[in-house]
């Protein structure tokens, strides 16, 4: 298939932009520093850690969240087909830093930027029997060789809707990219829909992975008795992910409207020196950092400050009402973390891209707010009418559960191919 010459222009474009921005950006100075030798490297990944021979199975994501996304087929993957090998691929260095260790994948490495030289020698190298990628992560490049080698790809968790590029004026390319792939498993019927609009039938509705991975972690949760601690009886609001916007609105709200009976953690986004000391000095004399926090004073606190990575999800078992970080910047981090403890949630104006948040802000267990008034309302109306708001989330996680085994079933076909 022709590719346009705009795509190679945008793709080099993108690249000499990342290379601008990596003489300040520390991320942009991964993103070029991990792909460097990228063709050895993946060489020798391969020839260190699959047996030649076995199914492969490679599964792209571009980052953390769509990570989650994969990992519940990931781990059906391992589990239905021990055989099979998997490579995890991620675009960005914030996914790949912190799963390049991931036990499941019998390798994790970066994917290159998507020219036909690359795409050709990636796939080369790799030699996968199956392709899943995850939500949104497409590259006409890559997804041209592969159905070129005849080899059975697939789009998860995706979603879609009537503005995106997709269906604009101009989306007649785009949707070249869409044309690439053997099936389409989308979030919500509305996608589907639209999808079949412009003429793709293959695509199931399967929902959300996300949903059995939070189901799943909630129900094998292990308590964190510092926190416990800390908590003792009071009812505690959690803030996941915070940016600065979000933590200078609920600073607003503690000093002026948080109950005195509260209790507040905050997990931010960025754990670095500056970004916890800037929580500290929002919350004066109230905060203690989890770190330092076997101090017997503990229970006397009001705010523990998280500093360490990866306790996020484990901390909604201690929450009443959770605060989800985002939604002044380019849009919310994960709420099905808090849903999965049936917790309401409150986020900041950018949420229109999650399905789950428009989901619950219309059933009434979220809202959205701008500024410290409307903060106080969405608490006032989400603590009022607390038990209703658990109920609507517990009836949608049931709903949207079983995703994975959807899928799963779907490309049984291929995968008993590879046995």
């Amino acid at each position: 298939m022709p590719i346009p010459a705009l795509y190679h222009w945008s793709i080099s474009a993108y690249q000499f932009a990342v290379r601008l921005s990596a003489c300040t950006t520390p991320k942009a100075r991964l993103w070029i520093e991990g792909r460097k030798n990228w063709r050895q490297k993946l060489r020798h990944l391969i020839q260190e850690s699959f047996t030649p021979g076995q199914p492969r199975v490679w599964i792209h994501v571009s980052s953390l969240g769509e990570f989650e996304q994969g990992r519940p087929i990931i781990e059906s993957l391992k589990n239905q087909y021990p055989n099979c090998q998997l490579l995890l691929s991620f675009f960005s260095p914030s996914g790949f830093v912190i799963r390049q260790h991931y036990p499941l994948a019998d390798g994790v490495c970066y994917l290159p930027a998507d020219t036909p030289a690359n795409a050709r020698d990636f796939v080369d190298i790799v030699q996968p029997n199956l392709a899943i990628f995850v939500k949104y992560e497409l590259w006409l490049n890559i997804l041209s060789t592969l159905q070129l080698h005849h080899i059975p790809t697939y789009l998860i968790s995706a979603s879609f809707r009537p503005g995106q590029y997709y269906f604009s004026p101009f989306g007649k390319f785009a949707r070249l990219i869409l044309q690439q792939l053997d099936g389409i498993f989308v979030q919500q019927e509305s996608s589907r829909q639209l999808l079949q609009q412009y003429g793709f039938d293959k695509v199931w509705v399967a929902g959300d992975t996300r949903v059995d991975r939070v189901i799943s972690h909630a129900a094998s949760i292990q308590p964190i008795p510092v926190v416990a601690q800390f908590c003792q009886q009071h009812p505690v609001l959690i803030a996941g992910s915070t940016w600065a916007a979000d933590e200078q609105l609920l600073a607003s709200f503690f000093l002026d409207g948080l109950p005195a009976d509260w209790k507040i953690i905050i997990a931010p986004h960025e754990i670095d020196e500056r970004s916890l000391q800037r929580v500290e000095k929002l919350f004066p004399k109230q905060t203690i950092r989890y770190s330092e926090a076997d101090q017997p004073s503990i229970p006397h606190q009001r705010i523990l400050l998280i500093d360490n990575m990866g306790m996020l999800a484990s901390l909604y078992q201690y929450g009443r009402i959770a605060y989800i970080g985002g939604g002044f910047g380019q849009g919310i981090h994960n709420t099905l973390e808090p849903m999965a403890f049936h917790i309401p949630v409150i986020f900041g104006p950018r949420y229109q891209g999650f399905e789950e948040a428009r989901a619950m802000t219309a059933a009434g267990a979220a809202c959205s707010v701008r500024h410290r008034h409307d903060l106080a309302r969405a608490f006032q109306q989400l603590t009022l009418h607390h038990g209703m708001a658990s109920a609507i989330i517990a009836d949608y996680l049931k709903q949207q559960a079983g995703a994975t085994q959807m899928i799963m079933q779907q490309i049984r076909g291929p995968l008993n191919n590879l046995s």
